[in-house]
């Protein structure tokens, strides 16, 4: 019997302009640049702004796809080493979670692994997190560095700063052409 949080009844979201923002996450951490830069903040509070409540949906569940599509290549490339993404991956993300107090406040940590565990085991994050209400003003900032952990986790393993980005770019590339 198929789960009512199977990635088949997901809506798929605004996938680009959550890449976008994650890139551009990433881009910055690898420039060494401490903090958020001030005019980047800026600008993505403003293009936040401009998506209106429907646009902001689009974006949360644009991240969760974008969580499901880097967790399903973790774990394809688990299973060709013998090892299980849940088991590999969500310790070592929760563990950096725990390093970084102000992001992750305690309370978001075990929703942002379930947001993890939900897409190793093959469902949706978003369907996953929609039984528990709507998101929250504070699980906002965790979701979006959750995507940024596991994309730099990826390209930490495929020892590149872009294969994450690329590697989205490429399915939404793909999927257009369908």
């Amino acid at each position: 019997m198929p789960s009512p949080c199977d990635p088949e009844y997901a809506p798929v979201g605004d996938v680009g302009a959550a890449l976008m923002m994650i890139d551009s996450r990433l881009k910055a951490v690898y420039d060494s640049k401490s903090g958020t830069d001030p005019v980047q903040q800026q600008m993505m509070e403003q293009f936040a702004a401009s998506l209106g409540p429907a646009g902001i949906d689009a974006l949360l569940t644009g991240t969760c796809t974008l969580i499901y599509m880097l967790v399903k290549w973790l774990r394809t490339a688990c299973e060709e080493h013998g090892k299980d993404v849940i088991e590999y991956v969500v310790p070592a993300l929760v563990a950096s979670m725990r390093m970084m107090p102000k992001t992750f406040r305690p309370e978001v940590i075990p929703t942002m692994a379930g947001l993890l565990v939900a897409a190793g085991t093959g469902l949706s994050p978003s369907l996953w997190r929609a039984q528990h209400g709507r998101w929250t003003e504070a699980e906002m900032n965790p979701l979006e560095a959750t995507a940024v952990l596991l994309a730099e986790h990826i390209n930490r393993i495929a020892g590149d700063h872009d294969f994450a980005t690329r590697l989205i770019t490429e399915a939404l590339s793909d999927s257009d052409g369908e």
